[in-house]
């Protein structure tokens, strides 16, 4: 893993846990052009379009909590249309909903256990949750269609997303940045938008994150890429959030988990 700060690329590379397995991403040079950035506005298994901003989402859940108290949860990997639109639910056909099955047959065992602590739904289904995340955001990424692949072993891009927006996450240590800069959750405390923001540049490779919140309460961040090649084992370029922060200006509240 490179994560570099001050250039803001973060580049991943896919770990296949197969037994006897060769399939594999084509390969993209290091000097594919990085999404967002094309006049030709073609998609190819190593330009990332038209969802060329990929955007790690996560949660801060308090009512119900989910997850540890001292960790906020997976939201995503949502593509973006460069523009703050999107689409969804691109490939019916591979709107898998046996996430479960599909890791466990591709010996990503560890994976799982990881989901399960940090990938929480808040009603307690994680499985319809990744289904509907796969379903509705990963089908939608062009760079990892069943085409781009040598050898393509069926849903073997299903583990591969769910690999990849786990290391992101791991990436992207949410509750260590505000802690860091002193913002902690609290039931009497507020903060201000500047400093959340502030705080979490520094973990974001110098750009802004999108925050998010409900009624005044801190619940969502967003880290938006660029992406350099395919979404697996391409560059990811850090940069501006394409939409305005639901969050006020001052007295946002950083509520606790349960029990914390």
């Amino acid at each position: 893993m490179f994560f570099s700060t001050s250039t803001g690329v973060l580049a991943l590379a896919a770990t296949q846990l197969f037994i006897g397995v060769s399939a594999q991403l084509k390969t993209c040079t290091n000097n594919s052009t990085l999404s967002c950035h094309s006049s030709s506005k073609a998609p190819t298994c190593c330009y990332n379009y038209p969802g060329g901003a990929l955007l790690q989402t996560q949660f801060w859940d308090t009512n119900p909590s989910t997850g540890p108290s001292d960790s906020w949860t997976i939201h995503g990997l949502w593509p973006d249309n460069c523009d703050g639109t999107y689409q969804s639910s691109c490939d019916p056909s591979r709107a898998y909903t046996n996430i479960t099955a599909i890791l466990k047959e591709q010996g990503r065992n560890q994976l799982l256990s990881y989901m399960d602590q940090y990938w929480v739904n808040i009603d307690g289904d994680n499985e319809s949750f990744w289904a509907h995340e796969w379903g509705k955001h990963g089908t939608c990424i062009n760079t990892i269609d069943p085409s781009c692949y040598t050898n393509y072993t069926p849903q073997e891009e299903v583990g591969d997303f769910f690999q990849k927006v786990v290391n992101l996450f791991k990436s992207l240590d949410t509750y260590t940045a505000l802690s860091n800069a002193g913002i902690t959750p609290d039931s009497s405390k507020t903060y201000s938008l500047g400093d959340i923001e502030a705080a979490l540049t520094k973990v974001h490779g110098g750009s802004q994150a999108y925050v998010g919140c409900e009624d005044g309460s801190l619940n969502q961040v967003w880290y938006f890429f660029n992406v350099r090649g395919n979404a697996i084992n391409g560059q990811y370029q850090a940069t501006a959030p394409l939409s305005k922060s639901t969050c006020p200006s001052s007295g946002i509240k950083y509520a606790p988990k349960s029990g914390n």
